[in-house]
């Protein structure tokens, strides 16, 4: 993944024209409020998300 900075207007300027699809799909997704719903319980339980909160969502999370 890219250091695409979010906050940066002309980040978004660069990603516009030479942008990695990850990153938009990133931005997406974490700005989804039934994905920050679902994460928080999810993390709730136990501190980890489940095989099945992956699949839903897509995700992959790596240290």
């Amino acid at each position: 993944m890219s250091t695409f900075d979010w906050r940066s207007a002309e980040s978004y300027q660069r990603a516009i024209t030479s942008g990695e699809m990850e990153d938009f799909a990133w931005e997406l997704l974490r700005r989804n409020p039934e994905y920050q719903r679902d994460y928080r319980e999810a993390r709730a339980k136990d501190g980890h998300v489940s095989p099945e909160f992956r699949r839903r969502w897509g995700v992959c999370f790596r240290p």
